[in-house]
C-alpha cells in the first residue's frame, strides 16, 4: 500500500533534478534514498516528517522513483532502521565485555538497551514501538532466530542458568526468560521516550535501579547481596551447558 506524502515538516532545500540513472545505477539511488531518509529523520526528529516527497526532494527525484525501490514509506523507514538492529548488537556485546559475573552481565546488558533507545529515540519507535503484521512463525524465523541483539540476549540468560540461577517461575527456557527481561527493559525505555517530561529524576539510576530490580525477581537474588537467596529457595549447582541441537 502507498501512504500518503503528508506535510513535508522541516524538509531541506530541494536538490536539483538528477539525470536518469543509467543501468547498474539502481544500487546507488538506493543507498542515496535511505541516506537522505535517515537525514530527514535525525534533522526533524520525527517520523511523521520523513514523507515520501521529502525524501524525493532531498535526493533530487521525483516519487515514483522512491516506490520503485521501496513499496512504501513505512518499508523505507524500516530499512533505515535496519542498520540501527547491528548496532544494536554492538552496544550491547560492548557493554558485556570484561563483565565476568553473568547477573551483572544482564543488568549491563539492560542498562545499554535502554540508554541506546534514548540515544536513538525515532529509530527506536519505529524498530520496536510501531505495529507489526508479523506471523508468530516470521517472529520465530525473522525476529527470534539465532542472531542479532535478541540472541545476545538469550545467551546472556542461558549464561545466567547455566551458573546455577534458576528462575523464580520454574521456567528455565532461555528464550522465554530473554523474553519476560526485554519486555521489561522495554516498558521502561517506552516512557521515557514516550513521556520525557515526567519527573522521572536521575535517569541513570532509575535505569540501573530496575535493571537490578528486575534480575532480583527473575532470578529471586538481591545483586547487591550475592549471598542472600529468596525465602524457600536454595541455590542449585551450576549445570552442565546444554548440548547444540
Amino acid at each position: 500500500m502507498i501512504l500518503p506524502a503528508g506535510d513535508d515538516v522541516g524538509v531541506p532545500e530541494r536538490s536539483a533534478p538528477r539525470t536518469r540513472a543509467r543501468k547498474g545505477e539502481g544500487a546507488q539511488l538506493r543507498d542515496e534514498i535511505l541516506a537522505a531518509a535517515e537525514r530527514l529523520l535525525i534533522e526533524t526528529g520525527s517520523e511523521e516528517a520523513v514523507s515520501i516527497r521529502a525524501v524525493a526532494d532531498a535526493v533530487g527525484v521525483t516519487p515514483p522513483s522512491i516506490y520503485r525501490h521501496f513499496e512504501d514509506k513505512q518499508l523505507l523507514l524500516f530499512e533505515v532502521c535496519a542498520v540501527h538492529f547491528a548496532r544494536l548488537e554492538v552496544v550491547a556485546a560492548a557493554a558485556v565485555e570484561g563483565v565476568d559475573d553473568p547477573l551483572e552481565a544482564l543488568v549491563a546488558m539492560g542498562r545499554a538497551y535502554v540508554r541506546f533507545g534514548l540515544e536513538h529515540p525515532e529509530h527506536y519507535r519505529i524498530m520496536f514501538m510501531g505495529r507489526s503484521d508479523l506471523t508468530p512463525e516470521q517472529y520465530r524465523d525473522e525476529v527470534l532466530a539465532g542472531t542479532g541483539p535478541f540472541a545476545l540476549l538469550v545467551a546472556a540468560v542461558r549464561a545466567c542458568l547455566d551458573a546455577g540461577h534458576t528462575a523464580m517461575d520454574g521456567d528455565d527456557d532461555p528464550v522465554a526468560g530473554a523474553m519476560a527481561l526485554w519486555a521489561v527493559v522495554h516498558g521502561l525505555t517506552s516512557l521515557l521516550i514516550a513521556k520525557p517530561g515526567m519527573p522521572w529524576g536521575d535517569t541513570d539510576a532509575m535505569i540501573d535501579r530496575l535493571t537490578r530490580m528486575t534480575m532480583r525477581g527473575y532470578f529471586g537474588i538481591d545483586l547487591d547481596q550475592p549471598d542472600a537467596v529468596t525465602p524457600g529457595r536454595r541455590r542449585t549447582r551450576p549445570r552442565r551447558r546444554r548440548a547444540s541441537a
